[in-house]
């Protein structure tokens, strides 16, 4: 598999990274629970692919529990493989909410007990958007983090968020290294076109997540009623309805046409897709290796909502 350079952290990464939230029992997002052998089996199923690039947070499942079963998975196999990628999230605290400068150390120290390293390529702020404190004060959650990585627990800082507006702000401060932003880069929804333009022209690596807007893209829309984890409008469930037919037509899977939206574009260096079995991680590969006409690429992009481009 290719690999690409994330902006400028230099660091070599597949165009595919997996997500472990789907690892984590999350059941408010997702509608089932995975048990720790499964979990442990698909994590080992990244490991043993071409792949070369996890994603995880503190804030995933009870009490770490996607960071855990990652760090188990590792334990396992008697560390991360030769030129691994291991990225992890700061989030507040679960039960206080407390998201001070104090509560991304002690977040960080939580994740690097839990995934068994002493120190992480990349250390992404988590969320911001929902964030009670004022990141950007003295002592803050900021602060902290560049600290963090000053001290040599992180080489690269990222914005990991869904509120555009709120991911610029930090980026603007020019300690980020990468930006990841989730559900808004789809075939669906270009919201985060103008972001990623300029984090590219910044020199940042740029992470799309969630590219089948929460599952409506990999499942269907008569399959899968919700868009990034909500209640889709009209104007979305035409155009997947409309999407699917066009897949169908070509003989080309949905997720496919999905999937390679985001690893095709010039402006993504890899796309974070969560699985939560280990046969996915070669179906998900699989569906990188589908070939799809220009022609229905063109067909797909007139059919987008004209409210997201």
């Amino acid at each position: 598999m290719q690999r690409n350079t994330l902006g400028r952290t230099g660091l070599k990464v597949s165009p595919l990274c997996i997500g472990t939230s789907p690892l984590a029992n999350m059941t408010g997002v997702y509608d089932y629970e995975v048990d720790d052998e499964r979990a442990q089996a698909t994590v080992a199923a990244v490991f043993d692919s071409e792949v070369n690039f996890l994603d995880t947070s503190n804030g995933y499942g009870e009490d770490g529990l996607a960071e855990r079963r990652v760090g188990e998975a590792i334990r396992r196999r008697g560390g991360l493989p030769e030129g691994f990628i291991l990225q992890t999230k700061v989030d507040p605290d679960p039960r206080t909410r407390d998201y001070s400068g104090a509560r991304v150390r002690a977040s960080v120290e939580e994740s690097l007990e839990r995934l068994g390293v002493d120190r992480l390529p990349i250390l992404a702020l988590h969320d911001p958007e929902f964030m009670r404190e004022d990141g950007f004060a003295p002592g803050g959650a900021l602060e902290a983090l560049v600290a963090l990585r000053d001290a040599g627990v992180a080489d690269h800082l990222a914005v990991a968020s869904g509120s555009i507006e709120v991911t610029e702000r930090y980026l603007a401060t020019g300690e980020f290294d990468v930006v990841l932003n989730h559900n808004r880069f789809t075939l669906l929804n270009r919201d985060a076109r103008a972001l990623f333009e300029q984090a590219r022209a910044d020199g940042l690596g740029v992470l799309n997540a969630a590219p089948y807007g929460g599952g409506m893209l990999a499942k269907g829309p008569a399959q899968q009623p919700k868009y990034c984890y909500g209640e889709r409008d009209r104007a979305f469930a035409d155009a997947a309805f409309a999407m699917a037919q066009a897949c169908e037509a070509a003989g080309v899977p949905l997720a496919a046409a999905a999937l390679q939206f985001s690893t095709r574009s010039p402006l993504v260096d890899s796309t974070v897709v969560g699985v939560s079995r280990p046969e996915r991680v070669a179906q998900t590969l699989d569906l990188l290796a589908v070939e799809i006409p220009e022609s229905l690429w063109e067909e797909l992009e007139s059919l987008v909502p004209a409210a997201t481009l």
